[in-house]
């Protein structure tokens, strides 16, 4: 494991465009996108600012599983960490069915992940909860770098582990992404086939939100003016040699926050699912270097998703989330067999850790059908 830079060296935030708004305002993005937000539902049962929600469980702990810290390499030569978790009660000898869970996009496998994988193994599944490259205990400099080729790839890399374990049936390995990496999975499963059953919770499509934004607010012009600004800073970045990364949510929150950050704030920068991962600080969990963000205008993860099929597809989403146009999206496109299942009255940060929300019935039904023998 490579040792994590100094986070006092590998930060600089911009003087006068220290917060996500004020810096897509700066590029002329602001008005159409953050006026979507303002009318966009705040359906979600959470106390402001006290890190508390209805049934939140994101650091749930089971008695019924064990859980062994794994790394393995990627075609990219990087190691990959995961925590492998796997039902105590397995049989010996028996080759299990695995299912591969990826994280938000710049979270870590600790936030979400570890949660629906230590719920998953309780049905009998091994699964395996993995550090997404360049976050978490993965490796991968500069840290919190966008590189979706490389995310896409880690997919594959963890059928590689799985499917080379004794004690894993390599014909019954799944996915399940959540938020941005339900468009990993899903980029993933177009090439590889051996995933076997793909399944996304409140998947943030990543291409398709950075290019137009959320319910299309971002036109041609804003989207040329926020690569203006990308391509201009990267001359900065390249001379002192220092990331400059966003502040898009800060460690305190502002009195006017949109609703969109506001919902993500209340999981992220609470005890509700704070994790920081060694070296870094709670400012730098999430935030992103805007050069490195804008791979994602040429990342078009749900291009060619019918050629899936007839692997199974199941796409959960809150009825109230604001991110519920790209599993609709997906859906849409998708080949069968296929299912756009609707959580009622729940947002899109709900179905990160609110276990009285999450359909676990759903999944496992899913999942235990997808992957029979």
């Amino acid at each position: 494991m490579s040792k994590r830079p100094d986070t006092e060296h590998d930060l600089a935030m911009p003087n006068g465009l220290s917060d996500r708004r004020g810096f897509l305002k700066a590029a002329g993005v602001g008005a159409a996108a953050l006026g979507a937000f303002s009318v966009l539902p705040n359906a979600f049962a959470i106390g402001a600012q006290t890190g508390t929600a209805a049934g939140a469980a994101n650091f749930y702990k089971s008695d019924r599983v064990t859980v062994q810290k794994v790394s393995f390499k990627n075609q990219f030569d990087m190691q990959v960490t995961g925590n492998l978790v796997t039902p105590r009660n397995q049989a010996a000898g028996n080759r299990a069915p695995a299912i591969i869970v990826g994280h938000p996009m710049g979270a870590v496998k600790e936030q979400s992940s570890m949660l629906y994988a230590q719920k998953l193994a309780e049905q009998g599944f091994v699964t395996l909860a993995i550090d997404l490259p360049f976050w978490g205990e993965s490796e991968g400099q500069p840290r919190n770098l966008v590189a979706p080729e490389i995310y896409t790839e880690a997919f594959s890399a963890a059928v590689d582990y799985l499917g080379t374990r004794e004690f894993i049936d390599r014909a019954r390995i799944g996915v399940l992404g959540v938020c941005g990496s339900g468009c990993f999975a899903l980029n993933a499963a177009k090439m590889d086939p051996r995933l076997r059953a793909i399944a996304t919770v409140s998947m943030y499509d990543m291409g398709a939100v950075t290019r137009n934004g959320l319910n299309k607010s971002v036109s041609l012009e804003q989207r040329k003016a926020l690569l203006a600004k990308a391509a201009e800073q990267r001359y900065q970045e390249f001379t002192t040699g220092k990331g400059i990364f966003l502040n898009y949510l800060p460690a305190q929150l502002p009195a006017d926050a949109d609703p969109v950050t506001r919902e993500f704030w209340e999981f992220y920068r609470t005890p509700r699912g704070i994790a920081i991962p060694e070296g870094r600080t709670l400012e730098l969990t999430q935030n992103r270097m805007l050069t490195s963000e804008i791979r994602f205008v040429n990342f078009y993860p749900f291009n060619d998703i019918e050629t899936i099929s007839p692997r199974p597809l199941l796409f959960i989403t809150g009825d109230q989330a604001h991110s519920r146009e790209f599993s609709e999206d997906a859906y849409q496109r998708a080949g069968g067999p296929k299912e756009l299942f609707w959580v009622p009255g729940a947002g899109h940060v709900d179905l990160y850790d609110r276990a009285d929300l999450i359909p676990w019935d759903k999944l496992t039904s899913f999942f235990k059908q997808g992957l029979a023998a």
